[in-house]
């Protein structure tokens, strides 16, 4: 399974009154992981928004393990999940410096037209995403 890992650094407006990572940073840090995984792919979100297209979180499923503080290093391990040629699921881990997992996660994606939001397919509308997610889950 390929995975990318991005690091995060933590800053202090990330945190709570418990000097604690306040828990809708970590959907910030998965899109950011998100983001890093599909350019590494040779994939590009803004190529997508060139047409039109976006790619709403449908689901966020987030487990909370370890707390996170200010002045950690953390990284964003993310992954490919699941892929149907509709949907796409990522998956996520915030590996803390120690190794031990943070929190983890699971989003769920569709691809649509902007100004509709009417669903597109992936495999239909960006055949090269739909050929690299395909070999990505099969893990080729």
């Amino acid at each position: 399974m390929k995975k990318v890992r991005t690091p995060i650094d933590v800053r202090y407006q990330e945190t709570d009154q418990m000097g604690v990572v306040y828990h809708a940073n970590y959907l910030i840090w998965f899109e950011i992981g998100r983001t890093k995984f599909i350019e590494e792919l040779g994939l590009s979100y803004i190529e997508m928004e060139k047409q039109n297209v976006v790619s709403p979180v449908l689901d966020a499923n987030i487990k909370f393990n370890k707390p996170v503080r200010y002045g950690e290093a953390v990284y964003v391990d993310t992954w490919l999940e699941e892929y149907d040629g509709l949907r796409s699921a990522y998956g996520y881990e915030v590996i803390r410096e120690d190794g031990e997992i943070a929190v983890s996660g699971i989003t769920r994606h569709v691809i649509v037209n902007k100004e509709t939001f009417r669903p597109l397919s992936l495999r239909k509308k960006f055949p090269e995403w739909h050929k690299v997610y395909s070999e990505v889950v099969r893990g080729d």
